[in-house]
């Protein structure tokens, strides 16, 4: 399903992650993030297959999509594609980048926004140069965490601290799991979501090592 953006779209954001589940955090770390760089929208685009999670659980991804639908719906400037979801195969940066600019154009500024922890490794990313050709990267992390260039050009990346991401997806599924309350912590809907197809039940016993930032 081919997403449309409203013409008058200059500044993108893309928000990469495995969303499992979206969280508040995500949603302040893309506003804050939409505000520092005057975007006119974000669009969400949660991961089909992730290949640096290969090893682990990962909830299917159409649960993955419908929670993020329902967390972004209030706000106008978010929107969520399904572009890495359709794609088979593992999902790589540089593949939802040269999607997205064949399907909204060349003229769009892309900002591609992502844990920092995750932006930390972009040197083993698939063709990480075009990825830098294509997008500025943004990197989210929480308060006290510590913040490093990767080793990129410091016009090509931003890193920023956004308070409310000391909430991670980890912390939400061992939650569940535990039967700890989540609300405040995901937006209503995901809590109801969640509760409604007994998502992350087993979470505790499936930890994800490489999930430990935002996404």
């Amino acid at each position: 399903m081919a997403y449309s953006l409203d013409p008058r779209t200059k500044r993108l954001g893309i928000m990469g992650g495995t969303f499992d589940p979206i969280h508040n955090g995500h949603l302040v770390a893309a506003s804050e993030v939409a505000h520092r760089f005057n975007l006119d929208q974000v669009l969400f685009v949660p991961t089909g297959q992730p290949w640096q999670k290969e090893q682990h659980n990962v909830t299917d991804a159409e649960h993955r999509y419908l929670m993020t639908v329902i967390a972004t719906a209030a706000d106008a400037r978010f929107e969520v594609s399904r572009v890495d979801i359709e794609r088979p195969g593992p999902t790589f940066t540089v593949d939802t980048l040269k999607d997205l600019r064949l399907q909204f154009g060349a003229e769009l500024e892309l900002f591609f926004i992502t844990g920092a922890d995750a932006l930390s490794k972009i040197l083993t990313w698939r063709d990480h140069e075009a990825v830098v050709e294509m997008a500025h990267l943004i990197g989210v992390t929480r308060p006290g965490h510590n913040l490093q260039n990767p080793g990129l050009p410091s016009e090509a990346i931003t890193l920023m601290e956004i308070p409310a991401l000391a909430i991670s997806s980890t912390d939400v599924r061992a939650r569940v799991a535990k039967s700890e309350p989540i609300r405040y912590i995901v937006p209503d809907g995901v809590s109801f979501y969640i509760k409604k197809h007994r998502l992350y039940l087993d979470a505790d016993k499936n930890p994800d090592p490489q999930s430990a930032g935002i996404l």
